[in-house]
């Protein structure tokens, strides 16, 4: 028996054959030429020839894809066919004899150097090149080609990672479970898995090891895969698949454990788009508004006007709910040429977030004008919270700028230890704080949260990250003058708007340190209003304690899973 282990991202339970996605294409080295008394245009014609193969494979695919996925393989599709790379690569193997696959490969950097140049939409077409070049290059070879297998059925799929342009083309019919190993929780491949309701395991090293067809176990929840297959595994994959044939549901308005403490469960939405689904999902409003998504990749900073039509898109889903804006969360994995500085030499530790306010501050104050105008002409209530928040001075100055537009209520995000573990002070000079505890576990372990390699240190369930959170909810009610409230009751009330809110076993956790209200992706929803309505707000106290004086954030987590037998009920 082999069993690897990773980080759990995604729950669920599933048995399948594993398919494994190719690696990246090597590159052909620089002096790779043709023999002396190779047939010149033999060898040029193997270019063209694999080109159409490239060309005739990625269209099939689009013809069988949707939505986005079919966009993104009809453009690549075109790119093969496009001759500028082909003409381009043949010159190459005339005049410098290079392989062909090395003047494919050299004639992609040329066309897509070319490209960059132009900027804006020739600009991003770039990375298309830059794919087709890797599938010529891969045919000529007679490897597989990049991405994702294209196999007739079901399978587990196995990888380093996945690039953006992979994920479009993922069809969750064909791929049942997904482990890889790089990444990380917060990596793209994650949120990704989440979002389609994948079972998905990431930094699971040596799991190359594993041959490519053999039948294995996938256990999103426990983080592990293994190719022992017996009754127990069967059970639970049954178990799964059931829950996916009657899939639960959350009709919204609050769910209540079962002493009648009441907890709100909200959405994060990242434009129009996704409230839209959210609204669609019952959700009983928005905890996370990522505002910073209509300000990436632009030159210069949206204008007062646009940022207003694009705020009200969303607020107009949910009349008579609340909608949790984040002000731009700049900076880090998300550089702004016009707002953030490239030279920083650790931009997650740098000028970021509410922190480019203080010499650009114009930019800030536009966003909370913005924000204003859409929220007095919505029915939607607008809370207005700043991200990357340490100090009390930090409060007090985002706090002003609010009030001097009469937006109520206006909160902070705690995302840093600082602000965990002076919460009380805080608090008194704010209405709300959410917890994004991405952030506040990446700066409470010092593990960058983007790095693979420290995916076991960016675990929410660590018990130094759950202990700043029971520190905030204890200052908030400190603040707020009632020790003793829990859920809607809360005066200064403290909500979840990281990842970790939509583990139904950890949601149980954080309701019992004494969040309010907890904010995900709307699919995690009924699993978490599920498993919330079997326990008292007692009994989630109990398994909170049992999380932070755990001695490992793996013995958090089996401790409090082990006491909710409904998890193993529903195959989670």
């Amino acid at each position: 028996m082999s069993e690897y282990t990773g980080v759990a991202v995604s729950a669920g339970r599933v048995i399948g054959k594993v398919r494994s996605m190719a690696p990246p294409v090597a590159e052909p080295a620089a002096d790779e030429r043709i023999a002396e008394d190779a047939d010149v245009a033999a060898e040029t014609a193997r270019i063209k020839t694999a080109a159409a193969a490239v060309q005739e494979t990625l269209t099939r695919r689009a013809d069988r894809a949707e939505g986005n996925a079919k966009a993104v393989l009809e453009a690549t599709a075109q790119m093969a066919a496009d001759p500028t790379l082909v003409t381009t690569a043949e010159g190459m193997i005339s005049s410098m004899r290079v392989t062909p696959e090395r003047a494919v490969w050299a004639a992609g950097d040329q066309v897509a150097a070319m490209l960059e140049s132009l900027g804006g939409y020739m600009a991003e077409r770039a990375a298309d090149v830059k794919d087709v070049r890797a599938r010529i290059v891969a045919e000529l070879r007679g490897e597989q080609a990049p991405g994702i297998p294209d196999v007739a059925e079901p399978f587990v799929l196995l990888a380093i990672d996945l690039a953006p342009a992979d994920t479009a083309t993922l069809d969750p019919a064909k791929v049942t479970a997904l482990v890889t190993s790089d990444g990380g929780p917060q990596s793209h491949t994650a949120i990704l898995a989440r979002q389609l309701g994948l079972p998905a395991i990431v930094a699971a090293k040596g799991i190359d090891a594993i041959a490519d067809g053999a039948e294995v176990f996938v256990d999103g929840a426990r983080g592990t895969i293994t190719d022992e297959v017996g009754d127990r595994e069967c059970e639970l994959a049954a178990a799964w698949a059931e829950l996916q044939k009657n899939p639960l549901t959350y009709e919204g308005g609050g769910v209540s454990l079962t002493d009648g403490t009441r907890m709100t469960l909200l959405a994060n939405v990242g434009g129009a788009k996704d409230a839209q689904k959210a609204a669609a999902a019952n959700a009983d409003g928005v905890g996370l508004f990522r505002t910073e998504f209509l300000f990436l990749d632009r030159e210069d900073e949206p204008t007062v006007e646009e940022q207003t039509a694009s705020y009200a898109e969303v607020f107009q889903h949910f009349p008579g709910k609340k909608v949790v804006v984040r002000t731009i969360d700049a900076g880090a994995d998300k550089p702004l040429p016009f707002l953030t500085d490239d030279d920083e030499p650790n931009p997650a530790l740098g000028v970021r977030a509410y922190r480019t306010s203080w010499e650009k501050r114009s930019v800030l104050t536009n966003q909370l004008d913005a924000i204003a105008a859409a929220a007095k002409a919505s029915d939607a209530t607008a809370w207005v919270m700043a991200p990357m928040i340490s100090t009390l001075e930090d409060v007090e100055d985002f706090i002003g700028m609010c009030r001097e537009r009469d937006i109520d209520p206006a909160g902070i995000m705690v995302e840093t230890p600082s602000a965990a573990v002076t919460a009380d002070r805080l608090m008194d000079a704010c209405d709300f704080a959410s917890i994004g505890t991405n952030d506040l576990t990446q700066y409470t372990m010092a593990a960058d949260r983007m790095l693979g390699s420290l995916a076991h240190l960016n675990n929410p369930w660590q018990p130094a990250v759950l202990a700043l959170v029971g520190s905030t909810c204890t200052g908030a009610r400190t603040a707020g003058g009632d020790p003793e409230a829990f859920g809607e009751t809360a005066k200064k009330p403290v909500g979840v708007c990281g990842e970790a809110a939509g583990d139904p076993a950890l949601a149980v956790v954080l309701v019992g340190l004494g969040v309010n209200s907890l904010s995900m992706t709307p699919r995690s929803m009924p699993a978490v209003a599920k498993v919330l309505s079997t326990v008292s707000i007692d009994e989630a106290k109990r398994l909170a304690q049992l999380a932070v004086t755990a001695r490992t954030a793996d013995a958090a987590r089996d401790a409090v899973r082990a006491e909710l037998p409904i998890l193993e009920q529903l195959g989670l």
